[in-house]
């Protein structure tokens, strides 16, 4: 464990803090994209700011109100907002409006599918919208909390109360129902296709093992789970929700099913944002007091990026190469770090 000083830094973490580009993006923060190699900064009303690799800010506005929510495929983020409107930002800086609800109800999540395919729900109500147009939509049992494509085939997951449910729009019959007692938020699908994890409203991770519907119980947490990512081909599960980073282990076929997790990057502060690097068993992660930390997975080897006494930090992620990080606070006090 780092044992960090009132100026922020322990002597034995190497510090990469001189070479963080610092950039002062005047708005709140939810979260951060890539698209290309400039990061894109998702407000929490109205704004994207795009920042290139030497700092210029750029912004774009998104919608008339609210962000709720935001997805990215590295070409374009789409974003849910409480005026009723799904809307798409791309590489370009152009902004399209791709959806708008007849009823202006709010647009609660969204999701992105490779093939261009996109998702977004309304309430109970899921919807998906192909490429070529075809508009289908489902009912579920409670408000979605959460959405996310399979990474393999046509496949929308959709997190809601007491479990989540798995929809092929293009196939005829009942969706398959996961259940787990409680309330199901953010969802995500493993790389590999073999299994889904949800995070929940208590503190605690569900998941599924999908051939055969078996349960994974992932709890111990102190709070709740707020910001997951996978690892470089899948193999673990970076989360947020303690005062470290929790790794939960994906090889085999049982998943992290009677393993232990790791703990990385142990601190006084609870970590609020993870991102995996896109390439490498590397991992960064930020914290409740504005401490940025790279950590390798391997061995718990941390490299010091930004110093405590900030607001926490809400946003942090890589570009497709894993050459850039951004990141950000609650404030809009954001750095980007060229590795």
């Amino acid at each position: 464990m780092s044992s960090f000083d009132q100026g922020g830094e322990a002597a034995s973490i190497v510090s990469v803090t001189d070479k963080v580009k610092p950039v002062s993006l005047g708005m709140a923060v939810t979260a951060v994209h890539y698209l290309g190699d400039r990061a894109a900064f998702v407000g929490t009303e109205e704004s994207v700011a795009v920042v290139d690799t030497e700092g210029e800010i750029s912004k774009v506005d998104v919608t008339g109100g609210g962000i709720l929510s935001a997805v990215s495929d590295g070409s374009r983020i789409l974003i849910g907002g409480d005026d009723g409107k799904v809307t798409a930002l791309d590489k370009a800086g152009s902004v399209s409006v791709v959806v708008t609800d007849p009823k202006r109800r709010w647009i609660d999540n969204v999701a992105l599918h490779p093939d261009g395919a996109i998702a977004w729900s309304v309430g109970k109500t899921a919807f998906v919208r192909q490429p070529k147009g075809e508009e289908k939509s489902l009912e579920v049992p409670s408000t979605a909390g959460g959405l996310a494509f399979a990474p393999k085939g046509l496949r929308l997951a959709i997190a809601h109360y007491n479990g989540a449910t798995l929809w092929f729009p293009n196939m005829a019959g009942e969706p398959e129902f996961l259940g787990w007692a409680g309330s199901h938020h953010a969802v995500t699908f493993s790389p590999d296709n073999k299994f889904l994890v949800t995070a929940m409203h208590e503190p605690a991770l569900h998941g599924w093992r999908l051939a055969d519907s078996r349960h994974m119980r992932m709890t111990g947490y102190p709070s709740r789970v707020r910001s997951m990512s996978w690892g470089s081909g899948g193999r673990f599960l970076a989360t947020s929700g303690a005062d470290m980073v929790i790794l939960w282990p994906f090889v085999g076929k049982d998943g992290p099913m009677g393993k232990e997790p790791a703990m990385l990057a142990p601190m006084k502060a609870k970590v609020t944002a993870v991102a995996c690097h896109p390439k490498q068993d590397i991992l960064a992660c930020g914290y409740e007091d504005g401490t940025v930390l790279m950590v390798r997975m391997q061995d718990g080897a941390e490299i010091l990026v930004r110093r405590n006494e900030t607001p926490p930090i809400t946003a942090i992620g890589w570009n497709a190469a894993g050459t850039w990080l951004a990141f950000s606070d609650e404030s809009g006090e954001a750095g980007l770090l060229r590795l």
